[in-house]
């Protein structure tokens, strides 16, 4: 297997438990709490990763984009919008992150050198290799910025 999608497979699953474990020290009480009424609480951001750890793995599969950012953008909004608790984000997410490592099995050599059109333009492949993993740290920062808006200045490892 490729060292490069080892380490994308790598990353997504360290990722995806680093988001977890913090996600874990959220208090129940605080599932809920949003500090602006604009502002996404932690159950709307584990929606959100959950939702779209799967499409990350299916444009992997298909090794394209969908034609639209509407037609990509559907069933990930409707796959949130299904999530009430955090053992639906959860499952998800596991499912999502396990059908991307599938994914990146099946990746052809060739695409990783490759870039391949968007709604906002050509994107290098590997982009897609890598934004589950990305995707995740950078959510794991908000669930961090709420933790420490209650108080929790705890540092979950």
């Amino acid at each position: 297997m490729n060292d490069f999608v080892t380490q994308c497979k790598d990353r997504a699953s360290n990722a995806m438990e680093m988001f977890l474990r913090n996600l874990g020290h959220v208090p129940e009480g605080k599932l809920r709490w949003s500090p602006s009424p604009t502002a996404k609480c932690a159950l709307q951001i584990a929606a959100h990763v959950a939702a779209f750890s799967g499409a990350f793995a299916s444009i992997l599969r298909a090794g394209a984009f969908p034609p639209t950012a509407e037609e990509f953008l559907a069933p990930i909004v409707e796959a949130m919008e299904g999530i009430e608790t955090v053992e639906q984000a959860e499952a998800m997410l596991r499912q999502g992150i396990a059908e991307t490592l599938a994914a990146l099995d099946m990746v052809r050599p060739e695409l990783i050198e490759s870039s391949i059109e968007t709604p906002i333009g050509v994107t290098p492949f590997v982009f897609f290799m890598t934004i589950p993993s990305v995707h995740l740290v950078l959510h794991t920062g908000q669930i961090d910025y709420l933790q420490t808006c209650w108080g929790d200045q705890e540092i979950y490892f």
